[in-house]
């Protein structure tokens, strides 16, 4: 049963896929980089805030050892 669904679920992905390739026509990998550009741009945002919050922590622990 677990195999049907999971077939059933990567059918319909492929079927979504098909249908926005073909409304998308010439467009297509313009819409990829603008996506994947978006998505990578999110990702080393959220990365950086977590290391910069990372780094503020260290700071503030250390400046709380010496006084």
């Amino acid at each position: 049963m677990k195999n049907l669904l999971t077939f059933i679920g990567l059918a319909a992905i492929m079927v979504l896929s098909l249908f926005l390739a073909v409304i998308t026509g010439d467009y297509g990998p313009w819409y990829f980089a603008w996506l994947v550009g978006t998505t990578m741009v999110v990702l080393i945002s959220a990365a950086g805030a977590i290391m910069f919050d990372r780094q503020d922590e260290e700071q503030q622990q250390k400046q709380g050892s010496i006084h």
